[in-house]
């Protein structure tokens, strides 16, 4: 046997692992959760290096993974999912049009009111409900925020705009649609945080300290009422007794 003759038994094991069998009968909602988790994985092995999956998922099979569950929660097939969210440092974030997607789908209206570089407007209404509900979305809102620094607010801001009043309108009629992704992407930061949406108005020293003044004026001296001698007589009177009434002797007139 020559010294390049491998035994059977050493060669390494190259075959793929076995699958965890489908749990059989009633299992916990945790357990259900860890084989799909376990089979998202899987899914996403396989499609790591592949075209299909988009350039900022691709290679990564756990961010894969990550966004095949939360478009489960969501009601998304896996291939759906992969194209209607990015996952920003961890953090699933679905696409405007995918989030807006996903509200109709469960009968919800959103609708495009206004749109041009410097203003968006859009309304929404909850299935079942009469009354419309409207936000207003404007450069000068965003530029308070600190947004319009960011290169894509540079180029194309009237997309930006729609992406942030839809992610707005959807969660104002709809929350309970997005509990696994309430963002769309264009409202993370790069720390996958969600970036702000309303600047708080600076509160100033006076205004903190007004809390702090007494509602009524001292008063000046010599104002106040009068004191009355007997008053004060007769509190002395108690004090000594204790609150009792003095004894008297019989036949002291008193």
């Amino acid at each position: 046997m020559g010294e390049l003759t491998v035994r059977e038994d050493q060669a390494p094991d190259t075959s793929p692992p076995t699958p965890t069998p489908a749990p059989v009968g009633p299992v916990s909602e945790l357990a259900a959760w860890a084989y799909d988790a376990e089979q998202a994985h899987r899914i996403a092995t396989s499609l790591a290096k592949t075209s299909f999956v988009p350039a900022s998922l691709r290679g990564k099979p756990f961010d894969i993974a990550a966004a095949i569950l939360t478009g489960q929660e969501l009601g998304l097939r896996p291939m759906a999912s992969l194209r209607a969210m990015d996952v920003i440092q961890g953090t699933p974030a679905l696409r405007a049009h995918a989030m807006r997607g996903l509200v109709q789908a469960q009968g919800h209206a959103v609708q495009l009111v206004e749109s041009s570089d410097t203003r968006c407007v859009m309304r929404g209404r909850r299935h079942g409900d009469d009354e419309w509900q409207t936000v207003t979305w404007t450069i000068e809102r965003a530029q308070r925020l600190g947004l319009t620094g960011k290169d894509q607010w540079k180029k194309q801001p009237q997309t930006m705009l729609i992406a942030r009043a839809t992610g707005e309108i959807c969660r104002l009629i709809a929350a309970d649609v997005l509990y696994a992704a309430p963002y769309v992407a264009e409202e993370l930061d790069g720390a996958g945080r969600p970036a702000p949406t309303y600047a708080a108005e600076p509160v100033t020293a006076a205004e903190i300290l007004a809390g702090d003044e007494p509602d009524d004026e001292p008063e000046p001296p010599g104002e106040s009422e009068p004191v009355d001698p007997d008053a004060d007589a007769a509190a002395q009177l108690a004090d000594e007794t204790g609150g009792w009434p003095p004894v008297r002797k019989p036949g002291s007139g008193a």
